[in-house]
């Protein structure tokens, strides 16, 4: 990943689908990945060809590190997708109770430091 940085690859570049690396990196759990791109500014919102976010991709898949690192770092909770859904929705229609409790803790984090939550 760093590699492709220096060589001047953009780092929300999508693939076919509409993915960026973001969204692998947030549907197959790996924090470290998510953490180095949010650190380099890439769009936490970027959607693919059925709106996905990245942050659909962590809640679908249940990673909840991931989910928390993306709410705090401003990924929204209200984007809806092809399906007209939110990442909280997705969550729910596959039953992943413990990502909607990281959803209400990192949202609660965020409230206490006076941060605004779309």
């Amino acid at each position: 990943m760093r590699t492709l940085a220096s060589a001047g690859v953009s780092l929300d570049s999508k693939d076919s689908l509409g993915l960026t690396a973001l969204h692998m990196a947030a549907a197959n759990g790996h924090l470290e990945i998510v953490e180095y791109l949010v650190s380099q500014g890439v769009d936490l919102n970027a959607s693919n060809m059925e709106k996905n976010t990245p942050l659909h991709w962590a809640c679908l898949n249940g990673h909840i590190e991931v989910v928390k690192k993306l709410i705090l770092a401003g990924a929204s909770l209200g984007v809806l997708n092809s399906h007209e859904k939110t990442p909280v929705d997705e969550a729910l229609t596959q039953g992943k109770m413990d990502v909607i409790d990281a959803v209400n803790a990192a949202v609660a984090q965020l409230e206490v430091a006076g941060v605004s939550v779309s």
